[in-house]
């Protein structure tokens, strides 16, 4: 992954400030002005509801937003960790909103989803880590939008995993995802309140638990991880039985968060997805652009194809076994 048609810029010598790292072409993308995108935005508001687009400083929220896709995040605006990478405030969120889950049923009703992603904060200082939220959530929109497939994006809910995931699985979403983020050896510093292999058990909890649901996990790119150690981490979500991978270009946010090591390149993205699909998941979307939610519909719709493509593959070799 060392075919940079740009690099960051070295610093300069004569200042205390951060480098300006300058973003090669293919990550660029328009600011937001469409109309669509300001209505999306004020029936956010008008819910009171938090949305990571904002608060990650997603790339693609122009995009997503005209086309009236917004990702919800529920629990606050407020983490109680601090991941090297992420944009959300930490500190002392506050208390959870019983509106909430009614809410994003109404969110979803008026935009007309066909799918939906709910992500959330981590909330170590809640008993239940807040599945229980989640929970509430995903009933509404059985509720009132029953043809809207759910998607969660969870935290790790550490300590407190077993319990979050058998309560969340039972509610049924479609997709579950749980992001590993990032190689093992870089999680002491990008991700120091978390566990690699405890995500990884997270997600093969849910597969326990449930196998029907699509299980999601992603990383970042660019962060000084080395290629044999990316491929190692499509092995390790295999032997969960992740269906689904997400693989995207890290962006800093502000000169506080870790720096971008590298631009990684739309060709070596195209064949880590290309590697990815030879290890067996259902379905991989692999960009700099490519982020946790982004066309998360379109990509259900053809992973799902895609599992009934393989079982009915599986029931003819099965007749056909029978004949013999």
């Amino acid at each position: 992954m060392n075919d940079l048609s740009t690099a960051p810029q070295p610093a300069d010598q004569t200042s205390d400030r951060p480098a300006i790292q300058r973003k090669p072409d293919w990550i660029r993308v328009k600011a937001p002005v469409s109309k669509e995108y300001g209505k999306t935005r004020d029936l956010m508001r008008e819910l009171s509801l938090n949305t990571v687009c904002e608060e990650a400083a997603c790339p693609n929220i122009g995009e997503c937003w005209t086309k009236k896709h917004a990702t919800v995040m529920i629990l606050g605006d407020v983490c109680t960790r601090a991941c090297a990478f992420c944009n959300v405030k930490t500190g002392m969120p506050r208390k959870v909103d019983p509106l909430e889950p009614a809410h994003v049923a109404e969110a979803a009703a008026k935009l007309g989803l066909e799918h939906i992603v709910i992500t959330s904060v981590d909330r170590d200082d809640l008993p239940d880590g807040g599945a229980s939220q989640f929970v509430k959530v995903i009933n509404e929109l059985r509720k009132n939008t029953p043809n809207t497939t759910i998607e969660i994006l969870t935290p790790d809910f550490r300590n407190k995993m077993h319990r979050a995931v058998e309560a969340i699985v039972e509610a049924g979403p479609d997709v579950y995802n749980h992001n590993l983020e990032t190689v093992p050896r870089l999680y002491p510093t990008i991700r120091p309140g978390a566990r690699y292999y405890a995500s990884l058990r997270l997600l093969e909890e849910v597969k326990r638990h449930n196998p029907l649901i699509f299980t999601k996990s992603g990383v970042m790119l660019g962060l000084g991880e080395e290629r044999l150690e990316v491929h190692q981490v499509m092995d390790d979500m295999r032997s969960a039985g992740i269906d689904f991978l997400t693989m995207g270009q890290y962006l800093r946010p502000t000169p506080k968060h870790a720096e971008v090591k590298e631009f990684v390149t739309p060709k070596a993205f195209a064949a880590y997805g290309a590697i990815a699909r030879a290890k067996g998941f259902l379905q991989v979307a692999a960009s700099p652009l490519t982020r946790s939610s982004y066309h998360a519909g379109e990509d259900f719709a053809q992973m799902r194809a895609a599992r009934e493509a393989q079982l009915a593959k599986k029931a003819a070799q099965a007749v056909l076994a029978g004949t013999k």
